[in-house]
């Protein structure tokens, strides 16, 4: 979670607000009474492993091993909570990972009364050599998410987002990319709503990648048509290797 709005959650729960935190496995919010996960308890603070905090949300551990509800999430079965249970429900940097998370949004709803959801900005989604070279984003991330207002919208990642330089943005574009603007985050109390943007045809969601890009970072035309060549010249083995075996289908 973004240390500045962990800091501000803490200031709002009252002392005897029940709270549950839904996927804080890597780094649990230690006000929770309560966390929904699918990894285990003992390997809790993964983020360690990485230099990152073991945990937010103060020192002392509100949760116990009894409280710590292991599950798959995205079941489809309700969760073992009765209906606007919770206080305060925080899910952060947990729906980008999932198959479902509308679904998940669906059950936030359902078992809270506010709530806390933080995901990775699109451009940092969307941002080349975050893990590695040529790769947009982190590679276990399934969505591009925006919030607008209380709406959140989960556009699948496309596995092209990877294959051209016109469909993500510049490595170099993280430099301009503060703590802030790698993040993109959502208080809500009641209701918000969500939905899955669907993009059908391969022309219509290369269009969807390219406008974004457009008016976030465009890439140079001289850029891109070097890039259009490279590709060309990669794929010159293979073209000529199609060649030869119809040439030995053939006779």
């Amino acid at each position: 979670m973004f240390q500045p709005n962990a800091e501000i959650l803490l200031s709002r729960l009252a002392p005897d607000d029940l709270v549950l935190d839904v996927g804080g496995w890597a780094c649990p919010f230690n006000r929770a009474q309560w966390i929904l996960e699918e990894q285990p308890f003992d390997t809790r603070g993964f983020y360690r492993t990485f230099g990152g905090p073991p945990s937010q949300g103060g020192e002392r551990e509100w949760f116990m091993p009894e409280t710590w509800v292991q599950r798959d999430i995205c079941d489809r079965a309700q969760w073992p909570f009765a209906d606007k249970q919770f206080d305060f429900v925080i899910c952060s940097h947990t729906l980008e990972d999932l198959r479902d998370p509308i679904w998940v949004c669906s059950e936030l709803l359902r078992v809270g009364r506010r709530g806390y959801i933080e995901v990775p900005s699109r451009a940092f989604e969307s941002c080349l050599g975050v893990e590695r070279p040529g790769q947009a984003g982190l590679s276990h991330h399934r969505w591009l998410i925006e919030i607008d207002g209380a709406r959140l919208r989960f556009l699948q990642k496309y596995h092209m987002i990877h294959a051209e330089r016109r469909f993500a943005l510049p490595a170099s574009y993280r430099r301009y990319l503060t703590p802030e603007s790698s993040v993109q985050w959502l208080w809500w109390e009641d209701q918000f709503e969500f939905e899955e943007v669907t993009r059908h045809g391969l022309l219509v969601q290369e269009r969807e990648l390219e406008q974004f890009v457009a008016k976030t970072c465009p890439h140079p035309s001289w850029l891109l048509a070097l890039d259009r060549r490279r590709r060309w010249a990669r794929s010159i083995p293979r073209r000529g290797d199609a060649w030869l075996r119809r040439k030995l289908r053939s006779g």
